[in-house]
């Protein structure tokens, strides 16, 4: 890919040259990601209906503002799919330093919103941001600006230090909120975008190396962590404490079967899963809709993937082809750990499945990016 784009880029005029005649938007990816879309609101309010009219008075709560979000992602997505996507390249560097303004305020008192211990949101009129959803973007955007700008200097150590610095920097800001799952995206992302651009395999592994040890550091340097690994190695050690909600994410899997309990029929929904409108929200899809719908809607996601990353072969550019990597390597790596967390094969960590899990910041900010990534289809 690397030697391709490099013989690419010899016929590009400096500064991007004019646009590239389209072939028109991937009308694939395009459908897929509304699917799911139109599925997340369906399931939301499958699975929150009752915790919200326990808890709000009102059972269309949490449907609301996902309409809501699915509109205001709806006019964001067409907003960057119209948007050429040189524009980030040229401003990659404000676009970071916004990203990292973000993730600065929420640590300022009645700016940051603080819930369960953690300060991720940004107090707004109206809602809250999460701060970390557009930051870890903004970082895609930089890393595929930076390597499309050196390549040459990819394949030394020195070279890749800036995208590593601003990742590592990035990284601890998610950390301290504290936030580790979205911290292990950005991580994984990098490497993978750093991959991608033609970092040497040595320099990969001396830049994984300290990040793969840095895991078992964090898990120790608090209890919490701690606590969710030793459940995740035996939940039923403390079925009411920290193994509570895997164990019921178990029950709610094993409850579907093949062809699962019918939509609207969840058990687990009626406050026996906590976070089952958001992070644990596959667990209902698979009690309701069974193995056959839980697997369908793997499939999708495989697609939507796919098809992001055969628009990043086919770009005409180093920067679009970086970008919609970074895209898909967010997309990929967010939807494989959500499953392993709600499946139990890594331990309990809070990320929404994009598209789908309750959550307006996340939803908006991910249908953006597919919009970024349609037009860089359509050059």
């Amino acid at each position: 890919m690397d030697f391709k784009l490099r013989k690419l880029d010899l016929k590009t005029p400096k500064g991007g040259g004019p646009p590239i005649k389209g072939r028109g938007a991937d009308w694939v990816l395009l459908a897929v990601a509304a699917f799911l879309v139109l599925f997340g609101i369906l399931m939301v309010y499958s699975a929150s209906s009752y915790a919200a009219e326990k808890q709000y008075g009102d059972k269309f709560f949490y449907l609301k503002k996902q309409v809501l979000g699915a509109a205001l992602g709806g006019l964001a997505m067409l907003g960057t799919s119209r948007l050429p996507y040189r524009v980030y390249k040229r401003l990659n560097y404000p676009i970071l330093i916004v990203s990292f303004a973000l993730l600065g305020v929420v640590f300022i008192p009645g700016v940051g919103v603080e819930n369960y211990g953690a300060r991720r949101w940004i107090n707004l009129p109206g809602f809250t941001l999460q701060a970390s959803e557009l930051a870890k973007f903004g970082f895609v955007i930089f890393a595929a600006a930076y390597m499309s700008k050196h390549p040459e200097r990819m394949r030394k150590f020195w070279g890749v230090l800036p995208v590593l610095g601003a990742g590592g920097a990035m990284c601890a800001l998610i950390i301290a909120e504290p936030n580790m799952s979205i911290t292990m995206v950005v991580c994984i992302v990098m490497l993978i975008m750093l991959f991608a651009g033609g970092m040497r395999v040595k320099h990969f592994i001396m830049a994984a190396l300290p990040l793969a040890a840095a895991v078992p550091l964090l898990i120790v340097m608090e209890p919490y962590r701690m606590n969710r690994l030793a459940a995740f190695l035996n939940p039923w050690a403390s079925p009411l404490g920290e193994g509570f909600q895997l164990i019921q994410s178990y029950y709610s899997l094993g409850a579907g079967g093949w062809f699962g309990l019918g939509l609207f029929n969840s058990r687990q929904k009626y406050l026996f899963l906590p976070f089952s409108e958001s992070d644990f929200i596959f667990s209902i899809i698979g009690e309701e809709l069974g193995f056959v719908g839980a697997a369908f809607i793997i499939l999708a996601y495989i697609l939507l993937i796919w098809r992001a990353a055969r628009i990043a072969l086919r770009a005409k550019d180093r920067f679009g082809c970086y970008l919609a990597t970074g895209i898909a390597a967010v997309l990929g790596v967010q939807v494989l750990v959500n499953l392993a967390v709600v499946t139990g094969s890594i331990p309990p960590t809070g990320l929404p499945l994009p598209f789908i899990s309750a959550g307006s910041s996340s939803l908006i900010v991910f249908m953006a990016a597919t919009g970024v990534v349609l037009n860089i289809s359509r050059r």
